[in-house]
């Protein structure tokens, strides 16, 4: 797959994930044409592949960025019932991910970049100035980069004017394979919400899957084993 969707400019990878399936949604597609990925991809950013970031981390391939976006869509846009979602990417590493969300949730959204180490942190916010379109999305407080315990999750306050949104999330993708579906994830998921999470399939973490966790507005949760994948496995932080 990764060789028919890379391309030599960032219109051309979208359009080849797009021709591929890997793109089906119009309002995805608009998003990753807007989002230059050579602002967050060290070399090659063009190409549909991973890549090193540092520190043990990775910039996903496009395809895995599209699977993602495609699962989450329905709760990662506004409607009448939710127009103002909340969105936390833990792992957010290069922060092209967590822009992307960004330019979906509409106007009164929020989405949050959770990393456990500082510079990993401070990349995805320095990569987002990298264009007046971050820069606007990062002033505005529409996107913040905290520090923190991915598998803890994050309370972050409102936006000022959706307190009634609480604190919980519509939307949480993780960017690092998890050893189990930690409980304070699933907590802070809203009803309805939809998680995109990696989970090892067993004890050595050599093999793993991606699963889409729904829940309904009751509460009822749904889960769906998307496909085998390889990602860098959700760490410990730092003491």
């Amino acid at each position: 797959m990764a060789w028919r969707c890379s391309g030599s400019t960032n219109a051309q990878l979208v359009e080849n994930l797009w021709r591929n399936g890997l793109i089906t949604d119009t309002r995805a597609r608009a998003a990753f044409l807007k989002v230059d990925r050579a602002h967050y991809a060290p070399v090659q950013p063009y190409e549909d592949s991973p890549q090193s970031i540092g520190y043990h981390a990775t910039i996903s391939a496009p395809h895995m960025h599209a699977m993602a976006i495609e699962n989450v869509i329905s709760h990662l846009v506004p409607s009448e019932k939710n127009p103002a979602p909340r969105v936390l990417d833990v792992g957010s590493g290069s922060g092209y991910l967590t822009h992307l969300f960004a330019e979906l949730v509409g106007p009164r959204g929020l989405v949050v970049g959770l990393e456990h180490l500082n510079p990993l942190r401070d990349l995805g916010q320095s990569n987002m100035q990298k264009s007046n379109e971050g820069k606007q999305l990062l002033d505005s407080g529409k996107v913040k980069f905290r520090l923190g315990d991915g598998r803890m999750g994050l309370h972050e306050p409102a936006i000022s004017g959706e307190e009634d949104q609480g604190t919980g999330w519509n939307v949480i993708h993780v960017g690092a394979s998890a050893k189990i579906l930690h409980s304070a994830l699933m907590q802070q998921l809203k009803a309805p919400g939809c998680m995109f999470i990696p989970l090892d399939d067993d004890d050595t973490g050599t093999e793993q899957s991606v699963w889409r966790i729904s829940k309904d507005e009751s509460g009822v949760v749904s889960k769906e084993n998307l496909c085998a994948v390889r990602y860098v496995r959700l760490t410990d932080p730092p003491v």
